[in-house]
């Protein structure tokens, strides 16, 4: 069985959607999957672009709203998602467009901060996926049982501790070191992009079940939402770690 610690693609989602087989349709493939990974790509790409201009022609002030309505619409969309998975080829688009009004918003904050920081932070991304997803047609990395349940446990740990970060936020505490630049922050911020990292092997795993077991066309679009959840996940966590590197100096 696949284990995921990505929501999106969880242990249970095949058991829970028909076979395409049992109406006659088309089947969900790997390449199908990756297709239209590379266009929720360009669909975060355009609005990405778009806020990071408006930044760099108005001053990154003019973007904090935009961050906020993307974070907050990114957000209402994934769960949409992941509640009615047939209205993925739907619900994934909206989903990377705001996420690309967050990101191009955000990214813009920390390259006025850091120069040069953003580009590191993609070209860290892609690199880090590209490896992974050699390593895992070469299975050179293999997802046993045991390593799914620990990157699922780990991917849990996390989401706990930012789910507990967000209600002290209300209160205008944070939890210590752990966002500041001393070795515990780096530290903290270089195990959850590992953790993040090893979710894209579950995911690459997600996808290869849903071929083998014939699940249904409109799975690649929500195959390929969990994909760049993760692959978004990823780059925040490494722009935070590079920041926090280059605040240490």
């Amino acid at each position: 069985m696949i284990r995921s610690g990505n929501p999106a693609l969880k242990e249970s989602t095949f058991a829970t959607v028909p076979r395409a087989a049992t109406f006659g349709g088309e089947a969900m493939t790997i390449q199908g999957t990756a297709n239209k990974a590379f266009l929720l790509l360009a669909f975060v790409l355009v609005p990405a672009m778009y806020t990071w201009n408006l930044a760099v022609s108005e001053g990154p002030e003019v973007v904090y709203p935009l961050a906020m309505v993307g974070g907050i619409a990114g957000l209402v969309l994934a769960l949409l998602t992941i509640w009615k998975k047939t209205w993925a080829m739907v619900t994934a688009p909206l989903y990377a467009v705001a996420q690309g009004l967050a990101l191009g918003a955000i990214s813009s904050i920390f390259e006025v901060r850091f120069p040069g920081i953003v580009i590191q932070a993609v070209g860290l991304t892609f690199g880090i996926f590209a490896a992974l997803l050699f390593a895992y047609k070469s299975r050179m990395i293999q997802a046993t049982e045991n390593f799914k349940l620990g990157v699922a446990a780990a991917t849990g740990g996390v989401f706990i501790i930012y789910l507990v970060q967000f209600g002290l936020s209300f209160f205008g505490i944070q939890i210590p070191y752990i966002h500041e630049s001393g070795m515990i922050g780096i530290g903290f911020s270089l195990v959850i992009c590992v953790i993040a990292a090893l979710n894209l092997v579950m995911d690459f795993g997600f996808s290869e079940a849903g071929e083998k077991t014939g699940a249904p066309k409109y799975m690649e679009w929500y195959a390929a939402f969990g994909l760049l959840v993760t692959l978004i996940w990823l780059y925040m966590e490494i722009l935070r770690l590079l920041s926090k590197l280059r605040g240490k100096n």
